[in-house]
């Protein structure tokens, strides 16, 4: 059983680490949208991932479309704040994406526009405007996970 955490143009090495060492211990896939506002040999990149790096399977692509070509049947799961559905709506399944912005801007609005049945909002008051992007991913991949009983990890 897998699922995929994607970040598209992520911007902050030490999310980006938080969210690798959340896919070791998950058994999920990382995929890596370019550009990365950081380079992957950075040291807050590698010390936020501890030493799991070698328990993450991690994928680079240059484009969105590239890793939706790879996946043309994949149902992607796109995180937003102008979402209506919340993250904990969707019956997940093996194998779903579940898609992250870089944390300045969000996901662009032309990728939102192509999933608009499988967008996602975390609930929260109207006092911040957003989440902290591993803490986001780390709750939606934990939903995914307890629904499917946990894919015994356990």
């Amino acid at each position: 059983m897998s699922l995929h955490i994607v970040l598209v143009e992520p911007e902050i090495p030490a999310n980006t680490g938080n969210i690798a060492r959340t896919c070791a211990a998950t058994g999920t896939h990382l995929h890596l949208v370019r550009p990365l506002g950081f380079n992957t040999d950075d040291r807050t990149l590698k010390r936020a991932g501890l030493d799991y790096w070698h328990a993450v399977n991690i994928h680079y692509y240059d484009s969105f479309q590239e890793l939706r070509d790879l996946y043309p049947e994949g149902r992607f799961f796109c995180a937003s704040t102008r979402s209506s559905k919340r993250y904990c709506e969707h019956a997940y399944e093996d194998g779903d994406f579940f898609v992250f912005g870089k944390e300045t801007k969000g996901l662009p609005q032309s990728i939102l526009d192509a999933h608009p049945d499988t967008c996602i909002r975390l609930p929260m008051t109207d006092k911040v405007r957003s989440l902290n992007l591993s803490n986001s991913a780390a709750i939606v991949i934990y939903e995914a996970l307890r629904q499917n009983d946990f894919f015994s990890l356990e």
